[in-house]
């Protein structure tokens, strides 16, 4: 299941030349992601955190294909696969559309790990929200 959000770029993530400062694209799909995994995942960052588990990134790429400006209305899109490697890993692809054009894509990988210290790991119950997930394809 493909998940979208609506943003507009603000003012103050504009630089010098009028465009969005490239360090803003993984803001804006941060925020979509969070809203992701804790609606249709059902993983709340704040309960998990104080249950001791953390949900942390372990890479992510980003392709910038065309910029923002100042009050650009865009929607940004998350989707999750599995690892194709059965490795506890969930892999969020992400993509920034304006006019239906792709700005920027991004690919953000990330697992669980214990607030203690420990080996990654996924959640039963986040795994339970995932079931039908498509595998990531590597090129």
């Amino acid at each position: 299941m493909e998940y979208s959000k609506n943003y507009t770029a603000a003012g103050e993530h504009i630089d010098v030349q009028g465009i969005m400062d490239g360090l803003y694209y993984p803001f804006y799909m941060e925020e979509c992601r969070h809203a992701y995994i804790k609606e249709v995942l059902g993983f709340d960052f704040v309960q998990q955190a104080e249950n001791g588990v953390f949900m942390v990134l372990s890479e992510y790429s980003i392709k910038f294909i065309r910029s923002l400006k100042k009050d650009d209305n865009f929607d940004v899109t998350c989707a999750v696969f599995t690892d194709p490697s059965g490795l506890p890993k969930l892999h969020f692809k992400q993509s920034i559309l304006k006019n239906g054009k792709i700005m920027a894509s991004a690919l953000f990988t990330g697992t669980c790990i214990p607030a203690t210290g420990g080996r990654p790991y996924l959640p039963e119950e986040l795994k339970a929200n995932f079931t039908d997930a498509s595998v990531l394809e590597i090129k």
